[in-house]
């Protein structure tokens, strides 16, 4: 992977983890470098979840693509946050 398929993983990383949260009702107590955690790795398995039902490569914006990796990325902020209360 090149460094610009790098950096382009982070910043959409960030906008999927912030939009994860914003997803979820009330206030969540986790930082922001976990939200960056939290949208990568979403951004990561929800194309491959995309991928697997065929949706990941569609003409123009693949909008169920994003719908699918803020989906995951909103489970992983909740069960980040449910792991954070339990502390």
């Amino acid at each position: 992977m090149e460094i610009s398929g790098v950096i382009s993983a982070i910043v959409i990383g960030i906008v999927i983890g912030v939009l994860g949260r914003l997803v979820l009702p009330g206030r969540q107590p986790i930082g922001f470098l976990w939200t960056i955690v939290v949208g990568i790795v979403a951004a990561f398995i929800g194309t491959g979840i995309a991928a697997g039902l065929g949706v990941a490569d569609t003409d123009g914006v693949d909008w169920i693509e994003w719908v699918i990796q803020i989906a995951v990325a909103a489970a992983g902020v909740a069960a980040l946050q449910r792991l954070k209360l339990r502390r």
